[in-house]
């Protein structure tokens, strides 16, 4: 199951060892690579695929993995892959929906080091950081934070407060995001071309979900797989601001407002009779309103014509196949 890799980022680059103020070593053996085999009839299968992959951190000294949640949502086998070739099965332990972050258990010894968790609060816009990919230092990229704001994710996604980097990795699901103290202070997320979010200073760059995210929830997500307490409502809308109004891009097929008829091409006046500004905007009055499963009031506007509907929301943890013990 060990990935052969074929590519490598140019030495000035990569992380040189005379300029970090830790070992890199440890740091590189702990980020092993995750292979996610899906379902072919998962309710993610259509828009992630049935086979991912991307990258896992060590934060225990059990194994276990910190990651990003789309890589092993829904997932019915996975393989985890160390940098000195171990291949193991893991077990998709938690997935946490509000922060995207995952958590999986390798089901054999690994032999990684754990990479400890530092503090994206303490992290400032300009300071360098490593990128960490599996593969060892040629996987790896010496970049800059170039931003610390909000992200809204056109799938119902808020982050308060993500970080982003420049110049990209091109494998950066999760990744590591390390500070120069050798800390753990993010997980890679995304590629994105936003000139905002780069501070203008690239074209494009990663984003990262900070890792203090998890620290309220890690015992939760360790006992019950998922945060305690009430779910979000969740409408299977995917939303983004276009030229000023609030476009309908999408919906999830067979979601709650697919089946309450809300189409492609539609505007989003108001929720609940609120007036929205953005998807930010649209998202906090959502979740504001209570837990999954109660009734969503929208006005849209569909070919310059009002039009009203009410979608009953639901926990999108329900829509997903649960995982099995290997």
């Amino acid at each position: 199951m060990a990935e052969s890799f074929q590519w490598a980022f140019p030495g000035n680059l990569q992380p040189k060892d005379e300029e970090l103020d830790f070992d890199l070593g440890p740091v590189l053996d702990a980020v092993v690579l995750l292979r996610a085999e899906i379902p072919d009839d998962a309710f993610t299968a259509s828009i992630l695929g049935t086979e991912r992959n991307g990258y896992g951190v060590v934060i225990r000294e059990d194994g276990l993995l910190l990651t990003i949640g789309y890589l092993i949502t829904e997932a019915s086998s996975i393989w985890v892959t160390t940098n000195r070739g171990t291949v193991v099965a893991g077990y998709p332990l938690a997935y946490d929906q509000v922060t995207g972050l995952g958590l999986v258990l390798p089901l054999g010894r690994l032999g990684a080091p754990q990479l400890k968790r530092g503090s994206a609060a303490r992290a400032a816009a300009g300071d360098d950081v490593v990128v960490v990919g599996h593969g060892g230092r040629g996987h790896s990229l010496m970049a800059n934070i170039v931003a610390k704001r909000e992200f809204t994710g056109y799938w119902e996604y808020l982050l308060d407060e993500a970080l982003f980097t420049a110049p990209p990795h091109p494998q950066w699901a999760g990744a590591a995001l390390v500070d120069g103290d050798g800390l753990l202070i993010g997980i890679g997320s995304l590629l994105v071309q936003d000139r905002e979010s780069l501070a203008g200073q690239a074209d494009q760059g990663n984003m990262f979900v900070p890792v203090d995210l998890l620290e309220p929830i890690l015992e939760d997500l360790l006992k019950f797989g998922r945060p305690a307490g009430p779910a979000r409502p969740w409408l299977g809308l995917y939303v983004g601001d276009v030229q000023g109004r609030l476009m309908v891009s999408g919906v999830a097929e067979h979601g709650p407002a697919d089946g309450a008829g809300v189409r492609a091409g539609d505007v989003v006046l108001e929720l609940g009779g609120e007036r929205v500004a953005g998807a930010a905007d649209l998202f906090r009055k959502l979740w504001q309103r209570g837990p999954a499963g109660i009734e969503v009031p929208l006005t849209l506007a569909r070919n310059g014509d009002p039009v009203q509907v009410v979608v009953r929301s639901v926990d999108r943890n329900d829509l997903h196949k649960k995982p099995r013990l290997q």
